[in-house]
């Protein structure tokens, strides 16, 4: 029987992005799968049905996607009416937002699905072609820097003219994660003056190595301010004060700020004040990158790009998603690099390593339980499956009273006899042991 790998079309707010290129399509091909994609998949991401099918995928309806495919991908989590469609052990792979979707994680589980969330891929090196947090971020940080341009009625680079100098303009990049290094080495390609800070101290080096300065209040809490798993810790009041003084005096001197430190699992951190706005240059851009986590600006807004105080402020949501055609490309690739991992290409079957690592960083359901321990609480939380209801129903059914056990029968007369002889022997022999 063969393997089938579906892929729908996005449906969520501001999604443009696919989880298969026609590249990706070929791979899974050659893996054995048959490949099956909803018409218009890939328009928003500029792929035609006609890619697609030259590829050796086939057209379907969302509906018989949902029923046939053993493993479905996705960008982000897809509607309820199609989870409840899938079949029984199938696989749902794609940007599943586990943070925010605490509830439909033990819909997955009941459903009997096994659900891996891609954003919780394990920071090691041989998970980085997985990593879609990072293939994203990357772009998310280049098209910042674009999107700063836009709304700048100035000018990057310095210019020397007959008409006299155009000053360079000054940006300064909050968060030197994968989306901050980007925008840095962005802002300095198109001749900026760059600046950057972050809390943790082994971007200091990142940051100074693609020609920026770094900004930052480097005491004993800054020297600890690192996971194990390379993420930013969250600062400590008193830290946080002193960081917000040094940083309120540097963004009165910006033109650009773009802020992007986020925190798994929790609201965005507040970087930039109204009382900093305020401070900034008539003209200035901000451009917010956590807004849909709440924002790193007190005054951005999700989805919109607003003037508060004479500064520009972009708030544009899902901004991977703004540049689909190249998303599209590297998330396809970082489905394509774990599905991989998962396919027994002799058997063509689905052979999953629970002992893996990277498995057990980012499967959230196996066979009704919630497994991952961020989301399953103090004890695994098992759930009645399809699977177990229905085998509990047949089971039921094939039940029948249980038989009487029969009725003694009385001793015979010659059971009585030998029992009355052996104990009247035993009688005599206690008596003379006595005497």
């Amino acid at each position: 029987m063969s393997l089938t790998i579906g892929i729908l079309k996005e449906t969520a707010e501001s999604e443009k992005r696919v989880a298969a290129s026609p590249d990706t399509v070929k791979k899974y091909i050659a893996l054995g799968a048959d490949v099956i994609i909803e018409k218009n998949a890939g328009v928003t991401a500029d792929i035609l049905d006609k890619d697609y099918t030259d590829a050796g995928a086939k057209l379907a309806s969302a509906t018989d996607i949902a029923k046939k495919s053993d493993i479905l991908l996705c960008v982000q989590t897809p509607k309820d009416s199609v989870i409840s469609a899938l079949k029984n052990k199938a696989l749902l792979i794609g940007g599943l937002a586990p943070h925010d979707n605490k509830a439909a994680i033990a819909k997955w589980a009941k459903a009997d699905i096994t659900a891996c969330a891609m954003e919780l891929m394990p920071r090691i090196t041989r998970a980085q072609s997985m990593d879609i947090l990072s293939s994203q971020s990357n772009l998310a940080g280049y098209k910042s820097v674009l999107d700063a341009s836009n709304h700048f009625a100035r000018a990057f680079p310095m210019m020397m003219t007959a008409a006299g100098t155009v000053a360079p303009a000054k940006v300064f990049v909050m968060g030197a994660g994968v989306a901050g290094l980007q925008a840095i080495a962005t802002a300095k390609r198109l001749g900026a003056i760059v600046s950057a800070t972050d809390v943790r101290p082994a971007s200091k080096e990142q940051v100074e190595s693609l020609g920026g300065t770094f900004v930052a209040v480097e005491d004993e809490e800054f020297k600890q301010a690192e996971t194990d798993g390379g993420y930013a810790k969250a600062m400590s009041a008193d830290y946080q004060k002193k960081q917000e003084t040094l940083v309120a005096q540097h963004i009165a001197k910006q033109d650009i700020v773009i802020t992007t430190a986020l925190i798994p699992g929790r609201d965005a951190p507040t970087l930039i004040t109204e009382a900093m706005v305020k401070t900034m240059k008539a003209g200035s851009v901000i451009v917010d990158l956590a807004v849909e986590r709440g924002g790193n600006c007190t005054l951005s807004e999700a989805g919109k790009v607003v003037e508060k105080h004479g500064v520009t402020i972009v708030g544009h949501k899902n901004v991977p998603s703004r540049i689909a055609a190249d998303a599209s490309l590297l998330f396809a690739k970082n489905l394509l690099t774990f599905v991989t991992t998962l396919v027994n290409k002799d058997t063509n079957t689905i052979d999953i390593n629970w002992d893996d690592e990277i498995i057990q960083g980012v499967a959230l359901t196996k066979d009704g339980e919630i497994i991952h321990p961020q989301f399953k609480g103090d004890a695994p939380t098992k759930v009645a499956t399809k699977t177990a209801v229905k085998a509990a129903k047949k089971t039921a059914a094939k039940k029948t009273p249980a038989k009487k056990a029969p009725a003694k029968k009385p001793a015979t007369k010659t059971a009585t006899k030998t029992a009355t002889k052996t104990s009247t022997k035993t009688t005599t022999t206690a008596k003379k042991a006595k005497s």
